[in-house]
């Protein structure tokens, strides 16, 4: 019976030693939130080029991307 009542025991103070941490960690983001803006706006994120339907190997260029400098032969 002792060892069902200090695994018991045990178990509460992990749940409660779980949630303490739970609530300090919610405080710390909320509080980060508060005091640092958001790095990106909705501005910013709408200036991102629209992803091609395929993928493409690094390095290979789009001709609206391609500038004076491109080499075009």
């Amino acid at each position: 019976m002792f060892a069902v009542f200090a695994a018991e025991q045990q178990y509460h103070h992990d749940t409660l030693a779980l949630q303490r941490e739970h609530a300090l960690l919610v405080s710390m983001r909320e509080r980060s939130a508060v005091t640092r803006p958001h790095r990106i706006t909705a501005a910013r994120a709408a200036e991102r080029p629209q992803r091609a339907g395929w993928p493409r190997p690094i390095g290979l260029r789009t001709q609206e991307e391609c500038t004076a400098a491109c080499a075009v032969a």
